[in-house]
């Protein structure tokens, strides 16, 4: 009976990949859940909590009876803070009309994607990229194009490699910065490279996923949207998830064109409507925040990414660059290929994981998830004292390994 029902599943669905990061960290809870001490640097979540000036926004949410269906794109109010922080933080100017929030910046990105791709329109992504860009692309029944980056360039494209990739079938553009799963923060010159060759081709938009903007530690953050003749090829995602502590929140938002944000509006009213009230009122308290109340935090996120690195660059066959954003390490690991435990032969990054895993009790997420097969992703998102544990038992781990 079982394979039968599976049989009747959509093929949509049969040809859609679980995410791996999801799964890793499924895998976490279910031998914690059997009394196994596994330490998860697998999820890309904050271990801080909500602070509490937004926990303190939501109460009031509650007690001001925010209870009822909203507009699809969200509170007027919310929209007129968010339009106030893009001019505030990253010099755009979005009306509120231009602003959709949703559930989640994952459910932001999803509709943009139905709103533009047609069946066989080619998507650009650079690789490494978070891992729900390509399924939702291939939910879209668009294809998928990679543009592999290296360690050595710090994993980023060059408008070399853009214009390469570009041809007439190419509809659409998604890259992340700082970079899920990388850590790289394109610079304001990098960017105007990149937009210097998409000015040249108007009929493809550009998604600049933003989500971890605030966990950044340059000095400096440029939008794509923010030069004059990109603004209108230019979707901005961003949400409170990561900045603010939030992930369970669900909440995220764009800032687009009209045309496109009317569009994700159309979509978004036939799938979930607006997203929950009350996060939005907490929202609304954290987006109007001067963005200095997460300084504390990222700067906690900084002193373990310089330990993280110390320690890894102390292990023979980790190389690892120095990522500017985010809360992850990618090293490149290919020099333990080949490399063998009790006969078994580690043949590539997800025998590697699952090697971890099984012997140091520690959940990493194989690069092969992110477009890059030869890299895995730590998230560095634990306290101080569980990387500490966790980087003893990676050593001890690998040196099993000859």
């Amino acid at each position: 009976m079982e394979t039968t029902a599976i049989n009747l599943l959509s093929d949509r669905v049969k040809n859609l990949s679980e995410s791996a990061t999801i799964a890793m960290a499924r895998k976490s809870r279910e031998l914690k859940a059997q009394g196994i001490d596994v330490i998860s640097l697998s999820l890309g979540e904050p271990d801080f909590n909500t602070p509490d000036f937004i926990k303190q926004a939501a109460k009031e949410g509650i007690d001001q009876n925010y209870s009822k269906y909203m507009a699809v794109n969200g509170y007027e109010d919310l929209r007129m803070a968010i339009s106030a922080k893009f001019k505030r933080d990253n010099n755009i100017n979005y009306s509120k009309d231009q602003i959709v929030v949703s559930t989640g910046a994952k459910q932001s990105i999803a509709n943009v994607v139905l709103s533009l791709i047609n069946p066989g329109d080619e998507v650009i992504i650079p690789a490494p990229y978070w891992v729900s860009y390509e399924e939702i692309v291939k939910m879209a029944e668009g294809v998928p194009v990679g543009i592999e980056t290296s360690i050595e360039n710090d994993f980023k494209i060059t408008p070399d490699q853009l214009k390469a990739a570009i041809n007439t079938k190419t509809k659409l553009m998604i890259y992340s910065s700082p970079c899920n799963p990388s850590g790289s923060v394109y610079t304001k010159e990098e960017l105007r490279g990149l937009a210097d060759v998409l000015k040249s081709h108007p009929s493809i938009v550009v998604i600049s996923d933003e989500i971890y903007e605030h966990i950044n530690f340059t000095n400096s953050y440029f939008s794509m949207a923010a030069f004059d003749d990109m603004y209108n090829q230019v979707v901005t995602v961003n949400g409170v998830s990561k900045s603010f502590a939030m992930t369970g929140w669900r909440l995220g938002y764009i800032g687009a064109p009209n045309w496109i944000a009317s569009a994700c509006t159309k979509i978004q009213g036939q799938f979930t409507s607006g997203a929950s009230s009350i996060s939005q009122r907490a929202a609304l308290a954290a987006v109007s925040e001067d963005p200095k109340v997460v300084i504390p935090m990222k700067n906690a996120f900084l002193e373990r990414r310089n330990y993280m690195i110390k320690e890894l660059r102390s292990i023979s066959g980790f190389n690892i660059n120095e990522p500017e954003g985010a809360f992850y390490l990618f090293p490149d690991v290919s020099a333990f290929f080949g490399k063998e435990f009790k006969g078994n032969k580690i043949t590539n990054a997800d025998e590697l994981c699952l090697f971890l895993l099984e012997e140091a009790k520690v959940a990493l997420v194989t690069g092969n998830a992110f477009g890059s097969p030869n890299c895995i992703r730590i998230s560095y998102a634990a306290s101080m004292e569980e990387l500490k544990e966790a980087i003893g038992r990676i050593k001890n781990a690998i040196s099993l390994l000859h």
